[in-house]
């Protein structure tokens, strides 16, 4: 699984012309799914995201995870993550997972989410043509691979 990760002030997914989903303060985590990806995977990306401390302190230092400032986060499924621009011009997506595969593991990764925040969590709509909106605070964007483990 591959993700990147966006401290946002405000985000949102737009489909068909209508508000599908936002959050306010929180993390827009946009996911990639391949075919190697397994439930250790998830566990492991999601306690990841969690946990991870990119929100000021009252020093101004990034110390504070989603969790702590009580932050929302909104997942959107990307297969686009998995792109192979090694040969030509044109990406291919090979390594992306289909959606018999992707769809059951995006459902069990936002749930997993649901469980380490305590709350529920935002999504786009798999497969749908979206619009993502966000106000990108910092900028702090991180990318991490669960299969580099960083």
């Amino acid at each position: 699984m591959r993700v990147v990760i966006q401290k946002v002030s405000e985000a949102s997914v737009e489909i068909d012309g209508r508000i599908n989903s936002g959050i306010h303060q929180g993390l827009l985590v946009l996911l990639g799914i391949e075919d190697s990806d397994t439930h250790e995977d998830i566990d492991w990306l999601c306690g990841k995201i969690s946990r991870l401390r990119i929100f000021d302190d009252e020093n101004g230092v990034m110390n504070l995870s989603v969790k702590d400032v009580e932050g929302e986060m909104l997942v959107v499924s990307q297969f686009t993550l998995h792109a192979s621009t090694r040969k030509g011009n044109r990406p291919s997506y090979i390594k992306a997972a289909k959606p018999d595969f992707a769809v059951p593991m995006y459902e069990k990764f936002v749930g997993q989410l649901e469980k380490e925040l305590g709350k529920e969590v935002q999504t786009g709509e798999f497969g749908a043509m979206m619009k993502i909106r966000l106000v990108n605070e910092g900028p702090v964007t991180i990318i991490i691979d669960s299969k580099k483990k960083e």
